[in-house]
C-alpha cells in the first residue's frame, strides 16, 4: 500500500467560463492539470471558487500554501502577474489588481487575515488582465494570446511552492 503525502498546495481557481475572460483561471487549470507530473499532483488540492470568498481561506492549514488565480481588472489586458497574497491587502485603495468580481481581492484577503488564527496563508496570486467580462463573450484575443503565459507562471508557481519538479510534461 502507498501511503501519499497530503496536499502541501491549495489551489483556489477563480472564475465564471460564462463571462469571457473571467473564465481565463477555468480554461488555463483544466488544459494545464493533465501535462503536470504526478508527483506534483500529488501535492495540490484544487478548488474551484467561482469568487474567492473569505471562508476559501479560513480553513487552508498552517501546512499549506495557496495559490490563487483569476482573471484581473486593473492589470493590462493579457499581462500576467504574480504577487506574494500578504502583499495585495497593504495594496487597497492603489492601482492593485483586482478580481472582476463584487468584494475586491484586497478586501476578502483583509478579512481573512483578521478572522484566520495566524493571518493569511502562505502563497501568491497569479492573474491575467482581461479585457471583457458580459456574460455569453468568450476569452477576448489578448487572454488568448497570453494564455500559454499564464499557465507557465502557474505551473512554476505550483512546483515552486510544493517543492517539487514537475512542470508541464513535453508533448
Amino acid at each position: 500500500m502507498t501511503h501519499l503525502a497530503p496536499p502541501s498546495v491549495r489551489l483556489l481557481v477563480c472564475g465564471n467560463a460564462e463571462r469571457g475572460d473571467d473564465g481565463a483561471a477555468l480554461s488555463a487549470v483544466a488544459t494545464l492539470l493533465p501535462t503536470l507530473s504526478a508527483p506534483l499532483l500529488e501535492r495540490i488540492e484544487v478548488r474551484r471558487c467561482g469568487q474567492l470568498r473569505v471562508e476559501d481561506l479560513l480553513d487552508v492549514t498552517p501546512c499549506e500554501v495557496v495559490v490563487i488565480v483569476d482573471a484581473a481588472v486593473g492589470v493590462p489586458p493579457g499581462h500576467v502577474i504574480t504577487l506574494p497574497v500578504a502583499d495585495i491587502a497593504p495594496l487597497l485603495g492603489t492601482a492593485a489588481p483586482r478580481s472582476s468580481h463584487e468584494l475586491p481581492i484586497d478586501q476578502v484577503l483583509s478579512l481573512a487575515a483578521t478572522l484566520r488564527p495566524g493571518g493569511l496563508p502562505a502563497g501568491v496570486f497569479i492573474g491575467i488582465g482581461g479585457r471583457r467580462f458580459g456574460y455569453g463573450r468568450p476569452l477576448s484575443r489578448s487572454v488568448r494570446l497570453a494564455m500559454g503565459g499564464f499557465q507557465k507562471a502557474i505551473a512554476a508557481e505550483l512546483a515552486r511552492l510544493a517543492r517539487v519538479s514537475g512542470g508541464p510534461t513535453p508533448v
